[in-house]
């Protein structure tokens, strides 16, 4: 016998997602209770002591796409959120010993354009302002519900709608979506610029997250979704959270608290309980039973429906497509710690400069990153890997002793799954070595600097923090897994495929990344549902 309904809702995950939609159902006056496996909130969103003396953000690790209506609303700056802007975006290091340096203003990035290519700089500004137009309708689209195809002439509608922005733009603007949306971002960089660095530079954003070759049709949409963001009021800016990325989550966690949110923490669901093809509730690994008018989800689709849910309650043609749901986005993250900085080739010197604050990109042609996608296809792992290195330590000392660094070193490209055989738990430690050796290419001195490191390969990712193939974005960001298709077209309205649950994570639109979007719309659903019940309509 299914217990009584205890909860309003419950959400299935603490991440920042779970938080987000948490604060904003019990703001609307829903009782709510958020289980989460682990022993803090946060997800991959969380700030760790990872060797002694040394903290950082373990898994995500920069800041620019959390909406600022979710920090308006949550009131996170209230809580002790403070931002620090890169001095410069990115720093990239070239296989012939030069290097590129891209933000601090227009006039610097062309400056640093023009020593590779002056018909580069004299086209930067038009880029920017074309790629911004297009990412105004992302940031617009982003904050709506995608229409439920199901749902006849009023979904029609609401699709027309939420296009009306891109509809009502000139020429130009039609094309740049075509473009951003199907082409490769190596087809769609190769009609703006000439230079392989500068190519480098924003390319790289097209394979973040994304376990595919810049050639692959559709990884020019991943480096869009990678540039909607913006930093107190700065349209595409990244920055530190100061106490690193654990400080957001542990704001919205005070949110969530101030506005009555239960949570739960070392809680693990095992499943959801069903009646009748509706959720009422869950059931812990414990064995506990907890009703629950709502289920909401914040944990990947593939592991909600694979899972969670009883197999013999989805419809077989939804099943079919939860198998299918693609889970891959080829990440291997460390964590290290460093007695000094590193000291570049290319760019000597160990004292902090805007470069080592910077996103220091070890990628620098797009031809590197086609062939770290391939060498990873049929061997698992690239033989010169894609790695993006931030050392938030030298504008947040909090995070290492005087005189010492943390780094973070988000890497591409490493298969989800080895082949022959062979196991992530076997070839994480030569993995590691591997990613060391080749930033210590470009940087001599980085290698002897390491004092400890925390490896996360991609079964790590998986058994941490649940992530699914170590998939960060909680499904691949492709045509076909994005908007009303996510998870599924006549599901990506954030409603479930069995009756009181939604989802609020980033298996959902508009996707990966620490956006809180997701949690937000979800809960926006989840109220117009329940005032609709409420009223008895």
């Amino acid at each position: 016998m299914t217990p009584k309904a205890k909860y309003d809702a419950i959400i299935i995950g603490g991440g920042h997602n779970g938080l987000v939609c948490a604060f904003y159902l019990a703001r609307a006056g829903l009782k709510v209770r958020i289980c989460e496996r682990r022993s803090i909130v946060g997800g991959a969103a969380v700030t760790e002591e990872f060797h002694p003396g040394f903290r950082n953000s373990v898994a995500s690790y920069t800041v620019s796409l959390l909406n600022p209506r979710v920090i308006a609303d949550m009131k996170l700056k209230e809580y002790g959120l403070r931002f620090l802007q890169r001095p410069i975006s990115n720093f990239l290091p070239t296989e012939d010993g030069r290097y590129l340096k891209v933000g601090g203003g227009l006039a610097r990035t062309q400056e640093e354009f023009r020593k590779f290519s002056s018909k580069d700089a004299a086209r930067l500004p038009d880029y920017y302002n074309r790629l911004e137009a297009v990412a105004d309708v992302l940031r617009d689209l982003s904050l709506k519900t995608p229409p439920n195809p199901r749902g006849g002439l009023k979904s029609a509608l609401a699709a027309a709608s939420q296009l009306w922005p891109a509809l009502k733009g000139g020429p130009a603007l039609h094309q740049d979506l075509l473009d951003l949306f199907t082409k490769s971002a190596r087809g769609f960089l190769d009609a703006w610029f000439e230079s392989d660095p500068v190519k480098a530079a924003f390319g790289f954003d097209g394979v973040v997250g994304n376990f595919a070759s810049p050639d692959s049709p559709g990884s020019a949409y991943v480096l869009l979704h990678h540039v909607f963001g913006e930093v107190d009021g700065v349209k595409g800016a990244w920055a530190h959270a100061v106490g690193g990325m654990g400080a957001i989550t542990e704001a919205m966690h005070k949110a969530c608290v101030d506005a009555g949110v239960e949570i739960s923490v070392d809680t693990p669901v095992q499943s959801l309980s069903v009646e009748h093809d509706g959720t009422t509730g869950v059931v812990l690994e414990s064995g506990e039973e907890i009703g629950a008018g709502r289920v909401v989800s914040n944990v990947n689709p593939k592991l909600l429906y694979g899972k969670l849910a009883p197999a013999n309650a989805l419809a077989p043609e939804f099943k079919k497509r939860m198998e299918g749901w693609r889970c891959a986005s080829g990440t291997f993250r460390m964590n290290v710690a460093l007695s000094e900085l590193p000291d570049f080739s290319c760019l000597p010197g160990k004292a902090i400069a805007e470069h080592h604050q910077a996103g220091i990109i070890i990628a620098p042609t797009l031809d590197y990153m086609d062939r770290a996608f391939t060498d990873a296809k049929r061997d698992g792992w690239s033989k010169k890997p894609i790695i993006e290195m931030l050392i938030p330590s030298t504008v947040d000392d909090s995070l290492a002793p005087e005189g010492a660094h943390a780094a973070s070193l988000f890497c591409q490209q490493f298969a989800p799954e080895l082949p022959d055989g062979r196991s992530w738990d076997d070839e994480r430690e030569k993995a590691a070595d591997h990613i060391i050796s080749t930033v210590n290419e470009y940087a001599p001195n980085f290698k002897a600097s390491i004092l400890g490191r925390m490896i996360l390969s991609p079964k790590d990712l998986e058994d941490k923090f649940g992530l699914v193939g170590g998939d960060i974005m909680h499904g691949a960001m492709s045509l076909d897994q994005l908007w009303a298709a996510r998870p599924a077209l006549g599901y990506g309205d954030y409603r479930g495929a069995l009756k009181g649950l939604y989802h609020c994570g980033a298996g959902a639109h508009p996707g990966g990344g620490v956006t809180g979007l997701p949690g937000r719309n979800a809960a926006r659903e989840i109220l117009r549902d329940a005032r609709k019940s409420f009223s008895g309509s």
